[in-house]
């Protein structure tokens, strides 16, 4: 009796052969619908699966292989006589191959089809027949991927498909079939939908994960350490959506910096009345104004943590002004921006080590400034909010959480003092920026620049002290900048603003804040001891806003 093999596949990359190879090689040949028609229009003969089945493709060819006379014949363990001796009585045969590959639903999910289009891609019987295949690996080849074809005809040519190669393949059919059914589930459950917009809110028993590997790194963290690339499969992310111009293949660490720089740039990269995580109409509604000046944004970021963020009405403006923040953590890290990138301002970048530029996009002559650094890795990427939640590994699991788009929840003036109008926008600008900063967190502003990031301490008072540090060397750096001359963060004037990522245990902060000059604290509140907190705003003249909302970072 011939060997049969069943192929149904929508990607027809490399079908043509393998199966010409197959029929040569004295294998009868099933198929169905479009890909048996593909087929003999190549002149391989073909037979239909209607014709095992007794009962012909119907509902639109949704049901066409869900039948016991295919699936008998892919799990009938060909050494048990007990199954080959049902076979014979019901007039049944083995199959003895399946290649199948499935509708393209990662794709499809992704092209912004209605729901009822979208479920016409989810596939049925590609992913039970190949199940079938796959329990059943010691008598039936199944191949999912067309790059194992040659793989499995060498094996073939051989005279045998040894018992470990059938396992693997096997194991990519679940690999396969995993991440496709997480895809279906995250689309159903809504898990990808922006978190307002989402209607289930819930956290599912089963976190569904859909994850392609994008590409092998050279290494992880360090040189020991292996690493690769998984992006979603069912979802466009920020990250599978760039585009790099130039350079060298990114690394584990470039990508986990890439990824804050990026995130922290797009909260300011829309204009206000659609910039995450609070826009216009959600400031307006709490009494605080924020500005329409069009401003563009840059952020550098160092060892996963920013060093360095301005707005500016310029782009260069905006890149001196986050250079001066700190110039000696910048060098060697990654620069972000909110606009195209100009010529000017690729000069400036051109002259100091960067790893990674990123931008919606680069003019002409600032991409051909920026390609004579041929290490340099160039970036052009989409401004996107983003996703509704994040994930954390730990040893054996998962952390999920919403992703963290609430700015402030209320602005409630705690002090006898208040904030003067010009510091408002730095207040909301030093409170987006430190969302992003490793906790415990301090962000001092001026002019819209973040000259003092202190981050990652273990207390509160030493982020604030560092903060503060950075803040005066910041400001000499500002001062001796010719480029910055006559801007308001050289004036030669303290800063004003300080803003921390969570609440203040102690008086401690306050009273550092005011020896420095800082007129202005923006903080979340809550601490048993505010009392002490804003007792010492009120000794000391300054004014405090509690927004009631945290942005710990861990």
């Amino acid at each position: 009796m011939k060997r049969q093999a069943l192929i149904s596949v929508f990607n027809k990359e490399g079908i043509l052969d393998f199966a010409s190879f197959l029929l040569d090689s004295g294998w009868e040949l099933l198929s169905t619908g479009g890909t048996a028609k593909h087929l003999r229009e190549n002149k391989i003969s073909v037979r239909d699966v209607s014709e095992i089945t007794g009962f012909p493709e119907c509902l639109d060819g949704r049901v066409k292989t869900l039948h016991p006379a295919i699936h008998a014949g892919l799990l009938a363990r060909r050494g048990e006589k007990t199954h080959m001796d049902t076979l014979s009585a019901l007039g049944l045969t083995t199959i003895d191959l399946v290649c199948v590959n499935l509708y393209p639903f990662f794709e499809k999910v992704q092209a912004g089809l209605s729901l009822e289009e979208t479920v016409e891609f989810i596939d049925i019987g590609g992913p039970t027949m190949l199940r079938s295949a796959a329990k059943n690996y010691q008598d039936v080849i199944v191949l999912t991927d067309p790059a194992d074809y040659s793989e499995v005809r060498a094996a073939i040519e051989a005279g045998k498909v040894p018992h470990d190669f059938r396992k693997r393949l096997a194991g990519k059919v679940f690999e396969l079939t995993s991440a496709y059914d997480a895809a279906i589930a995250r689309y159903l459950l809504e898990l990808d939908l922006p978190e307002q917009d989402a209607r289930n809110k819930t956290y599912p028993l089963f976190w569904p994960l859909s994850l392609k590997k994008n590409q092998e790194l050279r290494y992880g963290e360090n040189g020991h350490q292996s690493a690769a690339l998984y992006l979603n499969a069912g979802t466009r992310g920020a990250l599978a959506g760039m585009e790099q111009l130039n350079g060298k293949e990114l690394g584990y660490n470039n990508i986990r910096d890439l990824d804050l720089a990026w995130k922290s740039a797009c909260a300011f990269g829309f204009p206000p009345e659609n910039r995450p995580p609070l826009g216009k109409a959600e400031l307006a509604g709490l009494g605080i104004p924020e500005d329409n000046a069009p401003l563009a944004c840059c952020v550098a970021v160092k060892h996963n943590t920013p060093c360095g963020a301005a707005q500016a009405a310029t782009l260069l403006e905006a890149y001196e002004k986050t250079y001066v923040c700190d110039p000696v953590s910048i060098y060697g890290g990654i620069v972000a921006t909110t606009v195209s990138v100009d010529a000017e301002t690729a000069e400036k970048l051109a002259g100091l080590f960067l790893e990674i530029v990123v931008a919606p996009d680069f003019d002409t002559e600032a991409l051909a400034i920026l390609k004579k650094k041929k290490n340099l890795r160039v970036l052009k990427a989409r401004l996107a909010p983003a996703d509704a939640r994040e994930c954390t590994a730990v040893d054996g699991g998962l952390l999920v959480q919403e992703t963290d788009k609430r700015l402030l929840e209320k602005w409630d003036l705690v002090t006898k003092a208040a904030p003067d109008a010009a510091d408002i926008a730095d207040l909301i600008f030093g409170m987006r920026i430190v969302s992003y900063v490793k906790s415990n967190a301090i962000v001092v502003v001026k002019d819209r620049a973040a000259i003092g990031i202190g981050g990652g301490q273990t207390n509160r008072i030493w982020a604030a002290e560092q903060a503060l540090s950075r803040a005066g060397a910041a400001l000499k750096a500002a001062g001796e900048n010719p480029a910055l001359r006559g801007t308001a963060i050289s004036d030669g004037k303290g800063p004003r603003v300080l803003a921390s990522d969570a609440f203040f245990p102690f008086s401690d902060v306050v009273e550092a804040a005011a020896a420095q000059g800082i007129k202005t604290i923006i903080q979340p509140g809550g601490s048993i001891r505010d009392k002490d907190s804003i007792e010492a705003c009120n000794s000391l003249g300054l004014a405090m806003v509690f927004t009631g909302t945290r942005h710990f970072k861990h």
